[in-house]
């Protein structure tokens, strides 16, 4: 039996949704390094009697591949975290067979004290730096994705889907009603679990990729967000193995098509009064707009590491194909890295248009704040707007991950705000997916090099 005043701490969706129902099961879960929802399921009358459950550290220090870096001087010990439901998450899990609540929980040392390289922390750390600020972070998140015929051999090239029409999702037809209509079912799905789960969409577009899809949601508080993103993807696969396809957010899964970004679009209000600070009672643009433009520019190559998290991540990073490569910013110019887009002075923001999708969304969001809070703090503006084709300028990002770890492990600004244990963490556990990548020898190699050099 589960408590009256146990369900009186669910958020509305919940409740509706086990309305003259039993809660079966509840799936207690945190995001790891990587993104990965990690945790334990429990039935719900037992969860609902316990206000917390523990897991060992060491969920954090694992690898993409299921290692474990050495991050420890005294030795690897795996302390147990606390881990405390934070029940404005508790949403439904509804593609289940039974009634299932999946809950995000807090994540504390056996102190009380928030663990600092807990992704959903450092994001709360972040926005806590622009709160002991008087202002308030607000972010809304692009979400690109793939859906691709099953693939259970990795040796085999990933393919698009089968369409209705029994012919292979279509590539370069970006905004078509009718390559969407192609996968219909699994768009019917997704709405229809994200209206189960109360989760919000804000537009579905057909994108320039074969099977490539776009998710807008709308604009909010940044951990609300986020914790909405993790909940999206999870839902999303499920959508998709439903009718035989997988979802995959790789940022790169298919040669010669685009890769698939998690654009981030920024503004910052001030808490006492709402009023945007990019924009004075005028309209104009405030010289904090500027500031944080060109922390951004400043600081995104040192973050790249967490926008681009693998070294898959590295070959969206193509000229000319659909995703910037430069720190250059203009105003509604989506070939440079950091875009204005077109908008009234309430609404003026900023979009980073560099993080890939492959990246766990509390730390490319936290790292997205992180360079623009920089900005505020320094109170140095950017370089000249970019008017033309920004494809053709500089660089200035990193175009491996090797690089990307070294400016990570360097630039003290970022360290201090993301948290210097957590850059530690995050780098030794990346550093090692990269040595494990390196032992592999890719068929481009044995193609070309093998009776060639």
């Amino acid at each position: 039996m589960i408590p009256a005043e146990f369900i009186a701490k669910l958020p509305e969706i919940a409740r509706k949704y086990l309305d003259g129902r039993t809660l079966d099961e509840v799936e207690c879960i945190v995001a790891d390094l990587a993104g990965v929802a990690r945790g334990k399921a429990m039935p719900g009358a037992k969860f609902a009697r316990q206000a917390q459950f523990y897991l060992p550290n060491s969920i954090f220090f694992q690898t993409i591949t299921g290692d474990w870096a050495d991050t420890v001087a005294d030795g690897f010990t795996e302390p147990d975290m606390i881990l405390t439901p934070d029940f404005d998450t508790a949403l439904p899990a509804p593609w289940t067979a039974d009634w299932t609540l999946q809950v995000i929980h807090d994540i504390t040392d056996q102190k009380g004290d928030p663990v600092s390289f807990a992704p959903r922390n450092v994001l709360k750390r972040v926005v806590a730096l622009y709160n002991a600020k008087g202002w308030q972070p607000i972010v809304a998140p692009e979400m690109e994705f793939y859906l691709v015929a099953p693939n259970t051999d990795p040796a085999r090239e990933i393919e698009p889907p089968m369409g209705r029409s029994g012919r292979r999702a279509a590539a370069r037809q970006a905004y078509s009603m009718s390559a969407v209509d192609e996968y219909g079912q699994v768009i019917d799905d997704i709405y229809d679990f994200a209206d189960a789960m109360g989760l919000e969409i804000d537009g579905i577009l057909q994108e320039g990729g074969a099977g490539q899809i776009e998710l807008n949601l709308r604009h909010g508080d940044p951990v609300k967000l986020a914790d909405e993103m993790f909940f999206f993807k999870r839902m999303i696969r499920e959508a998709a193995l439903k009718h035989d396809m997988y979802a995959t957010f790789m940022a790169k899964p298919i040669a010669g098509e685009p890769g698939s970004a998690m654009h981030i679009h920024h503004s910052v209000v001030d808490a006492a009064t709402g009023q945007n600070i990019f924009s004075d009672e005028g309209g104009a643009e405030t010289p904090e707009f500027m500031h944080f433009i060109g922390g951004m520019q400043r600081n995104m190559p040192a973050v790249i590491a967490l926008l681009a998290p693998y070294v898959n991540s590295y070959r969206r990073y193509v000229p000319d194909f659909a995703a910037p490569i430069n720190l250059e910013w203009g105003r509604d110019n989506r070939t440079t890295g950091l875009r204005v887009p077109v908008s009234d002075a309430s609404a003026r923001r900023v979009e980073n248009r560099l993080p890939g999708m492959d990246c766990n969304p509390y730390l490319g969001i936290a790292a997205s704040l992180a360079t623009g809070y920089l900005g505020l703090i320094e109170g140095e503006g950017p370089s000249d707007e970019f008017t033309g084709d920004a494809y053709s300028a500089e660089s200035g990002v990193p175009r491996g991950l090797g690089d990307a770890l070294g400016l990570l492990e360097t630039n003290l600004g970022v360290q201090q705000v993301l948290g210097a244990e957590f850059c530690r963490i995050y780098a030794a556990v990346k550093q090692l997916e990269y040595t494990e990548f390196l032992h592999v020898i890719s068929p481009w190699e044995r193609e070309h090099l093998l009776l060639n050099v």
